[in-house]
C-alpha cells in the first residue's frame, strides 16, 4: 500500500512538472496553450457610489449592483497602505455598467474592472445647478495603485480606463468633473490630451467659438462614445458633456465649441479610433 502511494505521488510530481494538471476525476494536458487567446478584461470603468461607506457596502453586496472594487473616502490603513474592498473577483463579472458602449463594443460589463469611490455625487443648488462633490486625496492615493496594478496585470490601453458617464452618457454623470483625470494621466494612467495637438486643431480659433455639432459628435464617435443619427438635442448635449466632464472639466454645459473639437481631434491622434 505504501508503495502505491509513493508511486502516486512521484506521478502526480510528474504531472505537474511535465504540463499535466491532476484535477477531481481527471487530468488536464496544459502544454498546448492558444495564441489566440485574450484576457476577458479590457477596461476600467470608475464610479462614484452617491452613498455614503456602510449605505455603499449594502447596495454593492446585494443582488441588484456590484463592483469589483469599493474605495472609502477615507480609507482606512493596514501596516502602512490604503486598504480597499474587494467585493467581486476579477475573474467573475460584476453588474456595475449597465447598459453601455464605448469604442465598438456593448456589453462593457463582460469586459471590465468596475471601481466604485465613496462620494456623495452631487447636490442642486437654489439656481437649480449642479455642485459635486470632491475626492479626498487619500482615495485618490488609493485609487492610484490600484489601478496601475490592473493595468499592468491585463495590458490595459490608457483610452480604456473611463468614467461611467463614458459609456452611458445618456444615464450618468459619474465620476463627475471633479474626477482627477489629469493628475492619474500625469501618473501613466489613462487618456490625456496632449496640449500642442489641441493647440494644433485649434488653430488660432477662440476655444469658445461654437462650432456645427455634427463636427464635434463625429469626433466623438471617432473617439469612441456612443453616438446616432436619430439622438435629440437633448440626447447631444449629454454625450458632449460627459466628453467636456473628462476631458475639458472647467466648462462642460454640453455646448459644441472650438476647444471641445480640438480636444477630442486630439485624443484620435493619439489613441487612434474606437472603429
Amino acid at each position: 500500500m505504501r508503495l502505491i502511494i509513493v508511486l502516486l505521488a512521484l506521478w502526480l510530481t510528474a504531472c505537474s512538472t511535465s504540463g499535466l494538471e491532476q484535477r477531481p476525476g481527471y487530468v488536464v494536458d496544459t502544454r498546448h496553450p492558444a495564441q489566440g487567446a485574450q484576457p476577458r478584461i479590457k477596461m476600467v470603468v470608475i464610479h462614484y457610489t452617491a452613498e455614503d461607506f456602510p449605505q455603499s457596502l449594502t447596495t454593492l453586496t446585494g443582488n441588484q449592483v456590484s463592483a469589483h472594487y469599493l474605495i472609502p473616502a477615507k480609507p482606512p490603513q493596514h501596516a502602512g497602505q490604503p486598504v480597499v474592498w474587494q467585493l467581486v473577483p476579477e475573474a467573475a463579472l460584476a453588474w456595475h455598467a449597465g447598459p453601455s458602449f464605448w469604442r465598438g463594443a456593448s456589453r462593457i460589463n463582460d469586459t471590465s474592472v468596475g471601481i466604485e469611490l465613496v462620494n456623495a455625487g452631487y447636490r442642486r443648488n437654489a439656481q437649480g445647478q449642479r455642485i459635486f462633490a470632491p475626492f479626498s486625496a487619500s482615495q485618490i492615493a488609493a485609487l492610484q495603485p490600484l489601478l496601475r496594478d490592473i493595468v499592468h496585470r491585463y495590458g490595459i490601453a490608457p483610452q480604456n480606463i473611463v468614467g461611467h458617464s463614458d459609456v452611458a452618457p445618456q444615464r450618468k454623470q459619474d465620476p463627475g468633473p471633479l474626477f482627477p483625470w489629469a493628475l492619474l494621466a500625469q501618473q501613466g494612467i489613462g487618456a490625456w490630451p496632449d496640449a500642442a495637438r489641441v493647440r494644433f486643431w485649434l488653430d488660432g480659433r477662440d476655444p469658445q467659438a461654437s462650432v456645427p455639432v455634427e463636427e464635434v459628435l463625429n469626433a466623438l464617435a471617432d473617439y469612441g462614445y456612443a453616438v446616432n443619427q436619430q439622438m435629440t438635442p437633448e440626447q447631444q448635449q449629454k454625450v458632449i458633456a460627459a466628453f467636456q466632464m473628462h476631458f475639458r472639466p472647467s466648462d462642460y454645459r454640453g455646448l459644441p465649441d472650438a476647444e471641445t473639437l480640438a480636444i477630442a481631434k486630439a485624443l484620435v491622434g493619439q489613441y487612434g479610433s474606437g472603429d
